[in-house]
């Protein structure tokens, strides 16, 4: 087992929002015993106070870690993103005080995967209206708007891990699979890249958003997007909250310029689960809302927990920082019985000789 500069039962890992114990069970294997695991996120002053004596911290999409609580966190040496996103975290806020941010990329991925493939399927069946419709007492038993997905063609927007994913299941049940992303893919299967995002919406019978949050994702798909997409056709957004534009997408479905969406994630979402959701979205029985669940099942959040841990047990071993968002990846061997010098600076010359 690695030695680190402080004894391990002193360092102190606050893991927060209920995050798996395979994160526990990771870190107490690498002799980290001094753990504190809550499950609800922390916010203002409260969080600010937790944090002051933590060595490393845990979240997952809900606590906010500013350039306030990196301030008063002076022992504070990494954070774990127990999820794939990292806009909750200031992340160069971060960097300047030398703390590196790990995330779980991939994980979660066939979680998500699976979610897409099931709403597919789900709304071009007309499930979601016909299962409204049961629950207030109809019986609508017709096959209206109702389809198979064999023979359809499937837009994927962001052909990442997760895009691939659902590319690969969406051929299994015999969809045509038509993808766009800003850079060039090698396609998995007979997928086939598109030059432009327009000409994806054009053709294609559902359309998936696999995008991150980033400046030039931000609202890409608004009004004149919502209206490029072929008519009678769905939307499905398990990727960003502030990818979509939740009102245009709202006419478009008022007017039946599109029959249906499955929205997993908002531009605003409730802070806990006892909040109230507010969606306009909430007054279509054609569109599946679900909690921004797409990653959350027992084995997405039990390979989050073990990986993001792993990471943080790693750099705290050995300042390996390989998969970190916010500093250059560095794998560093192990050497038993000695301790490394982990320099980060901004490249000013003389400042290692001073050390």
């Amino acid at each position: 087992m690695a030695q680190t500069s402080l004894e391990k039962d002193k360092i102190r890992i606050l893991l927060l929002e209920g995050i798996h114990e395979s994160a526990v069970d990771n870190l107490r294997q690498h002799g980290y015993t001094n753990i504190e695991l809550l499950k609800g996120a922390l916010v203002g002053d409260e969080l600010v106070d937790k944090v002051r004596d933590a060595h490393m911290v845990g979240i997952r999409s809900r606590t906010q870690l500013t350039e306030e609580v990196f301030a008063a966190a002076d022992k504070l040496m990494a954070v774990g993103c127990f999820c794939i996103g990292t806009n909750q975290v200031d992340l160069n806020a971060a960097l300047v005080r030398g703390i590196p941010v790990f995330n779980a990329p991939y994980s979660n991925t066939r979680s998500v995967a699976e979610l897409v493939i099931a709403e597919t399927i789900m709304l071009m069946r007309g499930v979601p209206e016909r299962n409204a419709s049961c629950h207030r007492g109809g019986w609508l038993k017709n096959a209206k708007d109702s389809y198979e997905v064999r023979g359809k063609k499937l837009g994927i927007v962001g052909y990442g891990n997760i895009g691939a994913q659902v590319s690969v299941l969406a051929e299994s049940m015999g969809m045509k699979v038509y993808f766009y992303d800003v850079v060039t893919k090698l396609p998995l299967g007979n997928a086939t890249q598109v030059q432009s995002l327009d000409e994806l919406l054009g053709m294609c019978d559902v359309v998936s958003l696999h995008v991150p949050d980033t400046a030039n994702t931000r609202w890409m798909i608004k009004e004149a997007q919502i209206r490029a997409m072929k008519p009678k056709s769905y939307l499905i957004n398990a990727a960003r909250g502030k990818v979509v534009d939740i009102d245009a997408l709202s006419a478009a479905l008022k007017d039946g310029h599109l029959l249906g969406a499955a929205i997993d994630v908002f531009p605003e979402e409730p802070k806990s689960s006892d909040d109230e959701f507010i969606s306009p979205l909430r007054e279509f029985d054609n569109v599946i809302l679900t909690p921004h669940v797409g990653g959350s099942t027992q084995e997405a959040q039990e390979n989050i927990g073990a990986e993001v841990a792993e990471k943080l047990a790693r750099y705290s071993d050995n300042g390996s920082t390989l998969s970190a968002v916010n500093f250059p990846e560095v794998a560093l061997p192990s050497h038993p019985g000695k301790h490394r010098l982990l320099h980060i600076h901004r490249n000013v010359p003389g400042i290692l000789s001073q050390i």
